[in-house]
């Protein structure tokens, strides 16, 4: 009986997770939907991130002032990033107060392997057909102080739908990550 309920649990908990990634990724369609129906592209200096019911639903909307896109928690609505965006580069700042290890679920399987792994593949497809020359691929740094992230650097996003999904997908695993510290 204690094995069934182990087992239930444990499938409640993993179809959570599941649920959490897919109303993620609706959310992002949603979003690249409204920037398509804009006549105009809009800067992404111009854009900021508001929270949407949920913890894991951001929204990308313009932006009328500053330069930064805030990356808030939802439950606090405490910022624990700033998002800067030029042509060249996405940084992502957190927040002095954040604390949080490099090694800290899922920040490497999610945010690095599949999210900028999966655009770093496909960059490099197009680099080895001549689409692209191998210097503008997507590729990252991270920056810490010892092994907390400071800040982590997406420079040759190349295509201004690549901003949304990094944003939302990294604010998505930073919330997840101060989760998992906090536990």
């Amino acid at each position: 009986m204690k094995d069934i309920v182990t087992l239930k649990e444990s499938l409640i908990e993993q179809i959570d997770k599941h649920q959490e990634g897919i109303e993620m990724l609706e959310k992002n369609i949603t979003s690249l939907d409204l920037m398509l129906k804009e006549s105009s592209f809009t800067k992404a200096s111009q854009l900021e991130i508001q929270k949407v019911e949920s913890e894991n639903k951001i929204e990308i909307t313009k932006k009328h002032e500053e330069n930064s896109i805030p990356i808030k928690r939802v439950k606090d609505g405490k910022i624990i990033a700033n998002v800067y965006v030029t042509s060249e580069q996405v940084s992502i700042i957190l927040d002095d107060k954040i604390e949080i290890n490099v090694d800290t679920p899922p920040f490497k399987s999610f945010f690095l392997d599949r999210i900028i792994g999966e655009m770093k593949k496909k960059d490099f497809e197009e680099a080895e057909t001549g689409k692209i020359q191998k210097e503008s691929m997507i590729d990252y740094i991270i920056n810490k102080n010892g092994s907390d992230i400071r800040e982590i650097i997406i420079k040759n996003y190349r295509q201004k739908e690549r901003i949304n999904e990094l944003i939302n997908t990294a604010g998505w695993s930073l919330t997840r990550m101060l989760e998992n510290v906090n536990k």
